[in-house]
């Protein structure tokens, strides 16, 4: 196809164009610095805040000992008989069904958890999945201190580097329990996802 005038002149300008760049006006301005201020308070008590005010529930626990209490307390207390986990680390003290659709709560664990917007981070790559955290009806995630950062961009520097090349599939982000506003502008929660998130914090 041969190139007409008027499109040679486009293509010389575009040539000279990007043999003489602009400098950026705004050099900070290319997203390589936070825009959000340092967390004033632990990374532990920022991330409640922010679950709670979100619906979730929140739990600190000072052992794995302590956390396996309390879930077994709120399991008892809310009269959950069928707990779907496919985590090797939860599937012994726990798990009881293999029917993910048909159960009360399922629980997982997850890849990081994000302080400033109360956010559990998961991927494909972890033994749960992609489904749990969505289709039971209660999410109950399991997490460590260790696995708190500040930012969504931490949590997806540090899945970089834990991955190295191989990122997986699907990496999701679940603050609080699924709702939508989306019939007559008022909201509803358990729509597409868990009606009830439940966070369990362990010290680490």
């Amino acid at each position: 196809m041969a190139v007409t005038p008027a499109k040679e002149n486009i293509l010389k300008r575009i040539r000279q164009a990007l043999s003489n760049p602009v400098p950026l006006p705004f050099p900070q301005s290319e997203g390589t610095n936070s825009v959000f201020l340092p967390a004033a308070d632990d990374l532990e008590v920022l991330f409640a805040q922010e679950f709670t005010n979100l619906q979730g529930k929140f739990a600190f626990c000072v052992s794995e000992e302590d956390m396996l209490k309390q879930v077994q307390q709120l399991i008892a207390a809310k009269e959950w008989t069928k707990i779907y986990c496919n985590t090797n680390k939860w599937k012994e003290p726990f798990s009881n069904t293999i029917n993910l659709p048909g159960c009360d709560a399922s629980i997982t664990g997850c890849e990081y958890l994000v302080a400033r917007t109360g956010t559990i981070v998961m991927s494909a790559a972890q033994q749960s999945g992609r489904t749990v955290s969505v289709y039971a009806p209660i999410h109950i995630c399991i997490a460590y201190t260790s696995q708190l950062v500040y930012d969504v961009k931490d949590a997806l520097q540090l899945i970089k580097e834990k991955y190295a090349g191989n990122i997986p599939s699907l990496i999701t982000f679940a603050s609080g329990p699924s709702r939508t506003a989306d019939i007559e502008k008022t909201l509803v929660t358990g729509v597409h996802g868990p009606k009830e998130v439940y966070c369990f914090l362990v010290e680490a």
